[in-house]
């Protein structure tokens, strides 16, 4: 009986342990994720995307939204209904480099950030919503004014 107990009592110690250093660590993945996000030098990593009034797709290529100090890159996929269609068939995505965007980021619930971009320099894209979490999971949303709205779900990472 007393082995059982000193076994159950290590046990628990251990757990103990485990979760305390998990939790310093969330910690530390917040502190760095926050110094990234107001770096303004991240990457939001697609994985999926749902158009509105559409199914939800995951995806298999390499999808992503680069913030680079003012620049802001676009590599996105659309699937959706556009009301006018580009000239150009290479431009059927949400793809585009702005240089010039206004930049507000404002804390979000449990620790996370709402960012708001809206690129100056870009015709087709009004406004691009970034919602972040503590952990680093993320989800955008495009509003177009030539498109409807579509959402991505992802992750952020440092930037290259």
């Amino acid at each position: 009986m007393k082995t059982i107990y000193s076994l159950s009592m290590l046990l628990l110690a251990l757990a103990s342990g485990a979760a305390c250093t998990s939790t310093s660590q969330a910690q530390d993945n917040n502190k760095n994720l926050e110094s990234i996000i107001s770096s303004k030098n991240y990457v939001f990593i697609a994985q999926s995307v749902t158009p509105l009034g559409g199914r939800f797709r995951q995806l298999t290529s390499d999808y992503d939204l680069r913030v680079r100090g003012d620049s802001v890159i676009a590599y996105l996929p659309y699937f959706g209904r556009a009301y006018s269609a580009p000239i150009d068939p290479t431009k059927g995505g949400v793809m585009f480099t702005s240089t010039s965007s206004e930049y507000m980021q404002t804390p979000g619930k449990k620790g996370g950030w709402n960012i708001l971009i809206k690129p100056k320099d870009v015709q087709d894209v009004r406004q691009l919503m970034l919602s972040v979490s503590a952990g680093g999971n993320a989800s955008l949303q495009v509003i177009s004014t030539s498109r409807q709205t579509i959402s991505y779900s992802g992750h952020i990472e440092a930037g290259k």
